[in-house]
C-alpha cells in the first residue's frame, strides 16, 4: 500500500509541475521579479543572471547577463535596470532591454552581500565591514558607512517621513532625516544618518550574527533575527529593546512583517508566526526536514523552500500543510509567486514552475495587504543566499567551501 500511495503522490506532484528550466549550469542563489510581474530574474553560481518571461506559457529565457567573475549573491530590479551583486566584489547595472552592462560599481574589497535601491541611490553591504551608498545613475560612491567590526549582511533604508504633528524628543531629532539600518556578524545592528554617514544608534543584545532585519510598516520598530536563535524587537528612535522572541531552536534565516504579524524561518526546521505587539508565537509551520531557507506569503498561504529540496504550502491561519511540491534534487534557495504560478530556484541549478491556481487560504485580517508595502525599503525583495550557518566568524572562503558541500 505504501508504494501505491507514493506513486499517487508523485503523480500529483507532476500534475502541479508545469515546467523545469535547467539552463543555469550550477545552483540558483537568488531571484527577483519586475514591478509588473512580467520578468523574472535568477542569479546563480555559474556567474550569470538570466531573465525569464514570467507571464508566458511556456516560460522562456529572454536574456543572459554575463560578465561577473564569480557567483551571484543578490539581484534587484529598478525600472528597466537590473543590479547584481557578486562574490567578485563588484555590482553591475544592466539594461534589461538589451542585456548590456551599463557600468560596474567597484569599491568593496570583499564579497558583496545585499543591495537596496531607493531609485536615486543604491546601497550595498559586504564582508569588508562596510556599507556603501552609490549614485544609481552615475555609479559614483557617495558615502561609506564604517563602524561594524565584522562583515555586514542585511540592510534597510527608512526615508524621512514624519507624520503630521508628530513630535520628536531632542535625542531623536535626527530621525526626521533618512536613515539606514545594517546588521552585522559582530552581533549588532546600527542606524546611520544618510546625510552625514555617522552611526546614530547601536543595538546590542544578540550573542550571534544578525542575519536578517525587518520593520513594522511605519518604520518605527526594528526586528533583528540572529544566529543566537532569537528575534528581538527594538524602538528604532531610542535604540531600546522591546521584546525578545525566543522560541526558535536554531538560527533565524529571514523575517517578513505584515502589519501586526511577523513571520520567521529558521535552521530549526520550522517557520513561525508572531504577534508583534506582545511577542507571542501564534502558529508553527512544521514538517520541514532541514533548514527553512526562503518564504513567501500570498493569499492567506505560507510558502516555504527548504534544504530538504521540498517546497511546502501551509494555511497561514491554521498552520495546516496544504501541499508539498517535490521535484528538486537539492536545497530550494528562493521562491517567487506570479499570477497563480509559483517559481522555485534550487542548488540543483533548475528553475521550476508550479501551478497553484487552486490553492486558497483562510486569510488573516493582517494578511489582506502586503506588510512590506511600507515606506521602508528592504533588502528582502529578492531572496538571498540565506545561510544556515550562523557562525559570526565565518568568512567568504569558508562559506564557499560549505556551499559546495551543500552544507548551508
Amino acid at each position: 500500500m505504501g508504494t501505491a500511495a507514493s506513486k499517487r503522490r508523485a503523480g500529483r506532484d507532476r500534475d502541479y509541475l508545469l515546467q523545469t528550466l535547467d539552463e543555469h549550469e550550477s545552483g540558483i542563489n537568488c531571484m527577483t521579479i519586475s514591478a509588473d510581474g512580467s520578468v523574472l530574474a535568477t542569479g546563480a553560481d555559474d556567474h550569470n543572471i538570466r531573465l525569464w518571461s514570467a507571464k508566458t506559457s511556456p516560460v522562456e529565457c529572454l536574456s543572459i547577463l554575463a560578465g561577473h567573475a564569480d557567483y551571484i549573491t543578490y539581484i534587484l530590479i529598478e525600472e528597466n535596470f537590473l543590479v547584481s551583486a557578486s562574490a567578485d566584489r563588484t555590482m553591475r547595472k544592466w539594461d534589461m532591454t538589451n542585456g548590456q552592462c551599463v557600468f560596474i560599481y567597484s569599491g568593496h574589497t570583499s564579497l558583496v552581500n545585499r543591495l537596496v535601491c531607493t531609485g536615486d541611490f543604491l546601497f550595498s553591504t559586504s564582508y569588508d565591514r562596510t556599507a556603501r551608498c552609490w549614485d544609481f545613475d552615475t555609479g559614483a560612491c557617495v558615502r561609506v558607512f564604517r563602524g561594524h567590526k565584522h562583515g555586514i549582511l542585511p540592510i534597510l533604508f527608512i526615508p524621512s517621513d514624519p507624520e503630521e504633528g508628530e513630535e520628536f524628543e531632542e535625542d531623536t531629532e535626527i530621525y526626521k532625516k533618512d536613515i539606514i539600518i545594517t546588521g552585522s556578524q559582530d552581533n549588532t545592528a546600527k542606524t546611520w544618518s544618510f546625510e552625514t554617514g555617522e552611526c546614530l544608534k547601536t543595538f546590542r543584545g544578540h550573542t550571534g550574527a544578525i542575519l536578517c532585519l525587518a520593520t513594522d510598516p511605519l518604520g518605527k520598530i526594528l526586528f533583528t533575527g540572529s544566529g543566537d536563535n532569537t528575534i528581538r524587537a527594538w524602538d528604532i528612535y531610542r535604540g531600546t529593546e522591546l521584546h525578545v522572541f525566543d522560541q526558535h531552536q536554531a538560527a533565524i534565516i529571514n523575517l517578513l512583517c505584515f502589519n501586526k504579524l511577523l513571520f520567521s524561518i529558521s535552521a530549526d526546521h520550522t517557520a513561525r508566526c508572531w504577534v508583534t505587539d506582545v511577542g507571542d508565537c501564534t502558529r508553527i509551520y512544521k514538517g520541514h526536514k532541514h533548514t527553512v531557507s526562503c518564504i513567501q506569503i500570498d493569499n492567506g498561504l505560507v510558502f516555504t523552500g527548504c534544504g530538504d529540496a521540498i517546497v511546502r504550502c501551509f494555511d497561514a491561519r491554521s498552520g495546516a500543510i496544504k501541499r508539498t511540491f517535490k521535484s528538486h534534487a537539492l536545497a530550494v534557495n528562493c521562491l517567487q509567486i506570479v499570477d497563480e504560478r509559483l517559481f522555485s530556484g534550487s542548488v540543483d541549478g533548475t528553475l521550476k514552475v508550479w501551478d497553484i491556481s487552486d490553492l486558497k487560504g483562510d486569510v488573516f485580517p493582517d494578511l489582506k495587504s502586503n506588510g512590506n508595502a511600507s515606506k521602508v525599503t528592504h533588502d528582502g525583495r529578492g531572496s538571498t543566499e540565506n545561510r544556515s550557518d550562523a557562525d559570526s566568524g565565518i568568512d567568504d572562503r569558508e562559506y564557499r567551501d560549505r556551499r559546495a558541500q551543500n552544507m548551508v
